[in-house]
């Protein structure tokens, strides 16, 4: 799979909408030459504003039924699948053909994800490869043979997209990110972050995660808005170098964690403007940026987030490429009706909310994905 490899993550140019002008900036060359930018381009020009939309969304849908979640992401014309544990089958092979079966379009198939970032959170039983808890004490080239290992087993059953690195950087053995985080300090984290992303390329599209550095806000994302008083020119020095490292050695998407740095912006950084331009014009990413769970949002029980769909369009308006969202099997429970979602963003772009400019833009550089993705499973 030898082209899962993007070039454009590095690039300085990006293609996304600028947070501070409204404009969209250039699109860097290497999303732009090629068959599948070619490719990309022409479908793009096909699309329905709705398709546009749906396209953005990676949803979870519990179950192994290869038919059901077939069904449940080609009738809402989902851009990817994220898988949990109640995804996985009980073996690889079971889960290769699961996963054969879940693109309607093999020449555009769904984005596959999953977080395997092995120990701790280990979705695949059958990763028996060293986690950061125990690579913490190894040289670099430990991360990058584990994370080779790794993808190999993703590759193998059918996941494209790894949510598996965990760039943050944190000391504090209380944190609930000690077992997780690849170093303790920026130059250790920095150095295996770039190993695991070398491990994994030409397998699967690598993740970092969680954007802009959760081990500088203590507390868990997933009960509520964890802060930060680190200002921005501490965090260019303690938080960052472990991002631009991976960025730097080719990883195609960065995840947005839900966590704030108010001396930036009192918004958690998945709904920040002001976070995303930093990563497009301080550490010259111009891949893919996905945000964390959205219904995280809604589990911290307040207010302003109680909105699923207003989420989501916060979300994009703040220059996320892709929506993340794992819906339990009843997603009414969240308030959640994924054509009403889809329906509530295309609106906002007929309001001016968001841009068609803004929607072209990460409905393209999705599509480009995808069809990277099915000329290298083509080549297995």
């Amino acid at each position: 799979m030898a082209l899962l490899a993007l070039t454009p993550s590095g690039c300085t140019a990006a293609r996304g909408t600028d947070a501070k002008s409204g404009t969209a900036a250039p699109l860097g060359p290497g999303w732009s030459a090629g068959p599948v930018a070619e490719d990309a381009t022409r479908r793009l020009a096909a699309m329905s504003l709705t398709e546009k939309v749906a396209s953005l969304l990676m949803l979870h849908q519990p179950g192994t039924d290869a038919a059901e979640l077939r069904t449940f992401a080609g009738a809402n014309g989902l851009g990817g699948l994220i898988l949990m544990d109640d995804n996985v089958p009980v073996s690889p092979e079971e889960m290769r053909a699961m996963t054969d079966a879940l693109s309607p379009d093999p020449e555009l198939p769904l984005l596959i994800g999953i977080d395997q970032e092995g120990g701790e959170v280990s979705r695949l039983p059958a990763d028996l490869a060293p986690g950061a808890a125990q690579l913490q004490t190894l040289p670099a080239p430990a991360t990058e043979d584990a994370f080779r290992s790794r993808s190999t087993l993703l590759q193998s059953v059918g996941v494209s997209v790894n949510f598996g690195i965990v760039a943050d950087v944190t000391a504090d053995p209380s944190s609930f990110l000690a077992g997780r985080v690849l170093g303790t300090d920026p130059a250790s984290a920095s150095a295996r972050v770039a190993a695991a992303v070398t491990g994994e390329r030409a397998r699967v599209l690598s993740t970092l995660k969680h954007f802009p550095g959760h081990g500088a806000a203590p507390g868990d994302s997933h009960r509520s808005i964890p802060s930060t008083p680190l200002g921005y020119q501490d965090w260019l020095t303690r938080e960052a170098p472990s991002f631009q490292s991976g960025i730097e050695a080719g990883a195609a998407l960065i995840m947005f964690g839900h966590l704030a740095y108010p001396s930036v912006d009192p918004r958690p950084a998945s709904l920040s403007p002001a976070w995303h331009e930093i990563l497009r014009t301080e550490l010259g990413f111009d891949g893919v940026t996905i945000t964390d769970d959205l219904l995280m949002l809604q589990d911290f029980g307040l207010p302003e987030y109680a909105d699923p769909a207003e989420n989501g369009i916060a979300a994009l308006a703040a220059g996320n490429t892709m929506l993340l969202s794992v819906l339990p099997a009843n997603p009414a429970r969240y308030g959640t009706d994924v054509t009403v979602l889809i329906g509530r963003i295309v609106e906002a772009v007929d309001t001016g909310r968001l841009t068609l400019e803004q929607i072209d833009d990460a409905a393209y550089k999705l599509l480009v994905l995808r069809g990277r993705a099915a000329l290298s499973a083509s080549q297995e």
